[in-house]
């Protein structure tokens, strides 16, 4: 499965692998939900079980996962928490651990799609993000909704996390970290004016901050391919911040 991911969304090509050669310490740990983190659906709830069966996909885990981030949610909301919270415990987590070690001068984030929101949410939590990296998950929730809410998982909609502000304003954080976001033009998972008022608005928020942002469309769908994957590398090198 990991083999036919990165064919399909990142070009056959390996960030981890290319942010090493490049001279970063590269931490991609497993979250909540992911890789030894995920769950164990050999009994699986009844709803999920039920419409598996009917589907004919009791040995498909990506269709199983997609629909029990759901139940996921509803029992993170009864523990007092959200699917968000719980990943972004782990996020924490691992910061603490990138971050003490000796050879590690300043810690940057890199996140496509869900990552990406990930990437903004871990920016916005801890001061120790000097800058961050955001792959095709940037756009205004007003034009997301409704057509587009159902694209995304619970991570992008956990209960309150934009109330009162809005995506580019969880991503502008305090604005004292420098960041990058790559759109894609022809991603079917954003509206294209959601992302174009994404831009406009981290671009003014950015504007006399501390830190810096550079928004960058390019052409094609939704993926986090070689191209997109060099800008980022490119970025994260001219960072002041990470040296």
């Amino acid at each position: 499965m990991a083999e036919r991911l990165r064919r399909g969304h990142y070009g056959g090509s390996a960030l981890a692998e290319r942010l090493a050669r490049a001279g970063f310490a590269v931490l991609a740990h497993d979250a909540f939900s992911w890789g030894s983190r995920r769950f164990d659906l050999s009994t699986p709830p009844w709803r999920l079980r039920d419409t598996l069966r009917a589907a004919g996909q009791e040995a498909d885990y990506d269709a199983a996962a997609a629909l029990h981030e759901s139940t996921v949610a509803k029992y993170a909301g009864v523990m007092g928490t959200s699917f968000a919270g719980a990943v972004a415990h782990d996020d924490l987590t691992a910061l603490e651990v990138l971050d003490g070690l000796p050879y590690v001068d300043g810690v940057g984030v890199v996140g496509f799609s869900g990552g990406g929101g990930r990437a903004a949410v871990l920016t916005a939590l801890d001061t120790r993000i000097m800058a961050s990296v955001i792959a095709c998950m940037m756009s205004t929730v007003d034009e997301l909704l409704p057509a587009y809410l159902d694209a995304h998982s619970w991570l992008f909609a956990a209960p309150g996390l934009c109330d009162g502000r809005d995506w580019p304003d969880v991503a502008f954080a305090r604005g004292e970290h420098d960041q990058l976001v790559l759109y894609a033009a022809e991603d079917a998972l954003f509206p294209a004016e959601g992302m174009a008022r994404a831009d406009a608005l981290l671009r003014g928020r950015f504007a006399g901050a501390v830190g810096n942002y550079v928004g960058v469309t390019v052409a094609g769908p939704h993926r986090f391919d070689g191209p997109m994957q060099e800008l980022a590398t490119t970025f994260l090198t001219a960072c002041r911040r990470l040296h």
